[in-house]
């Protein structure tokens, strides 16, 4: 039978385009297939950085073990601090060759341990931290962060990992050694760690006082006491006591919580866990681990990890 020229034609370029699409298909090595798992990885990155979704909950939807990035001064004992080896069951501290340790890290471990997550620890200065997490550099923040409402304007929080008190700081044989309220520090020259409630909402209780500048960091603090570049500085309980071990020549002071003390709410000096806006799924995976916990539970860690502290740091 025979065919005019046209239908042959035709026929040839149905079976040239249909042998195009099965080799797009099924061949696992052609360019345009590696160009599309490209493309599809990129989608699938861009939707999750959308999404806000953290490392660690994209690693569970593919079925990888999670990696925690959690992120810390490590120069804040008892709360985390840095050292040169693993010892006590310190963790290596991302891109340098030490370790970090203290009830951060080892309320980290916990957690990671429960959940079955990989641990990494991402040391960031203290104004540094909250951004890291805004960002998404890190997936929380594990590092004395008190669950204040101006935090809570940027970050969300775990429920607390501990519950702290406020505390003075002062050198033996000071003039302010024995004072039994806020109202007998009045005159004072103070100070405390900037970005923190010590520094601006308890210090401008005292009255009369000369309030410095804050210092940078918890170590910095306590420098400047011991240097006698101040009278007294206001922290918190777990920190007064780290630093009666790194300096036995204070006296911490606590003035029992009352009329007498330091006025704050309790959401502001309870200790909490930051995390990025909307990360439900991470928030609820550690809370899972924390409401199991005691307020005893939580103060044997800490007697704990003040008793390996670094007597310097």
């Amino acid at each position: 039978m025979k065919m005019n020229a046209k239908k042959v034609l035709g026929m040839v370029l149905a079976g040239v385009l249909a042998a195009g699409s099965l080799t797009a298909c099924g061949g696992s090595g052609t360019a345009d297939t590696t160009a599309a798992a490209t493309q599809a990885q990129d989608d699938k990155a861009a939707a999750t950085e959308a999404s806000g979704e953290s490392d660690a909950g994209a690693a569970e939807a593919s079925g990888e073990k999670k990696t925690l990035r959690v992120a810390m001064e490590c120069a804040y004992a008892p709360y985390n601090w840095t050292q040169p080896d693993d010892a006590n069951g310190a963790v290596p501290i991302a891109d340098s060759n030490e370790f970090a340790y203290g009830y951060d890290v080892m309320m980290a471990k916990k957690i990671c341990e429960e959940l079955g997550y990989d641990l990494e620890i991402v040391r960031l200065d203290w104004d540094s931290l909250i951004p890291a997490v805004t960002t998404g550099k890190v997936d929380c923040v594990i590092a004395g962060q008190s669950i204040t409402s101006e935090r809570l304007q940027a970050v969300d929080f775990t429920e607390p990992y501990y519950y702290a008190t406020i505390v003075t700081l002062v050198k033996e044989g000071s003039k302010y050694a024995d004072a039994k309220s806020v109202a007998d520090l009045a005159g004072a020259t103070c100070t405390s760690q900037q970005s923190t409630i010590w520094y601006n909402t308890c210090l401008p209780q005292i009255e009369g006082a000369n309030v410095l500048a804050a210092t940078a960091s918890a170590p910095d603090m306590l420098m400047s006491l011991n240097a006698d570049k101040c009278d007294l500085v206001v922290t918190d309980q777990p920190t007064g006591k780290g630093a009666l071990v790194a300096y036995p020549n204070f006296r911490m002071l606590e003035f029992g919580g009352g009329a007498d003390d330091f006025q704050v709410t309790e959401e502001d000096i309870n200790i909490g866990i930051s995390l990025k806006k909307g990360n439900t799924e991470l928030q609820e995976a550690i809370n899972s681990v924390l409401t199991k916990m005691t307020k005893d539970d939580f103060s044997s860690m800490m007697d704990e990890a003040i008793s390996v502290q670094p007597l310097a740091n």
